[in-house]
């Protein structure tokens, strides 16, 4: 596997034990990412998956977290505005895109989204977002549908969710017509193909910042270097790594 061979610098001297917090959009890549890490240098990787709102305040509230990566730069702020980030180790990890999913055969292959009838597309079917009001992509998702002109019309079918990849499910098992997730979510699920790419004007950029906390383990360190070393893994599932 490319990403154990990019990992043999990390190899620990004795075992520890890291706790991340991720956002869910990033399981797919992470799991692959972890297992590599975990196989080169003999660390276990404990991942706790969810919505960045809830974990942020976990987090601030005291659960036991080494590493956050948030889906998003304000619940990373609330984490640091609270203490709790390591000086020096935050970063912009990632970015994404946001993208319109459906079952059907896609009819825009992907291109931006100006003038796309949304509203006509969904019908009388449920729309599929994050917590527009604490879940990143739902917030994204409704600024960009806001900028079209479009969220008065279909905010009363939107169904919001605890996170991006319960949106992404729903669709795959056709209990929503179409889903507002990331462009990495729809690599990951096969159920589901891309109707449209929201365009990057219509939303604040999706970054993924990361950082070590301040009462951090010895094993954090090593496992930021592997995430860092895993670009082509990010890279696959749809992320763009940040320099």
């Amino acid at each position: 596997m490319k990403v154990l061979a990019l990992l043999l610098f990390c190899g620990a001297a004795e075992a520890d034990t890291v706790t991340v917090f991720a956002a869910s959009s990033l399981q797919t890549a992470l799991d692959e990412v972890v297992a590599g890490y975990e196989a080169a240098s003999g660390d276990e990787v404990v991942v706790a998956y969810g919505g960045s709102a809830a974990l942020a305040r976990q987090i601030v509230a005291g659960a036991p977290a080494d590493v956050f990566i948030s889906a998003a730069p304000e619940w990373m702020d609330v984490v640091e505005g609270a203490g709790l980030i390591r000086a020096g180790t935050r970063r912009d990890f990632l970015g994404n895109t946001l993208v319109l999913v459906g079952a059907s055969e896609p009819e825009s292959g992907g291109r931006a989204m100006e003038g796309f009838d949304v509203a006509a597309l969904l019908g009388d079917g449920k729309l599929a977002m994050g917590m527009v009001e604490a879940v990143p992509a739902g917030q994204y998702g409704k600024q960009a549908l806001s900028a079209m002109g479009v969220w008065a019309q279909v905010e009363p079918q939107v169904v919001q969710v605890e996170n991006v990849r319960a949106a992404l499910a729903l669709v795959a098992r056709g209990e929503a017509a179409l889903g507002v997730v990331y462009g990495s979510d729809a690599v990951a699920e096969v159920g589901v193909q891309v109707l449209g790419v929201f365009p990057e004007a219509s939303h604040a950029p999706v970054l993924y910042p990361v950082a070590v906390m301040v009462d951090a383990g010895p094993g954090a360190a090593g496992f930021m270097a592997a995430m860092v070393a895993a670009r082509p893994v990010f890279e696959a599932q749809g992320f763009e790594v940040l320099e």
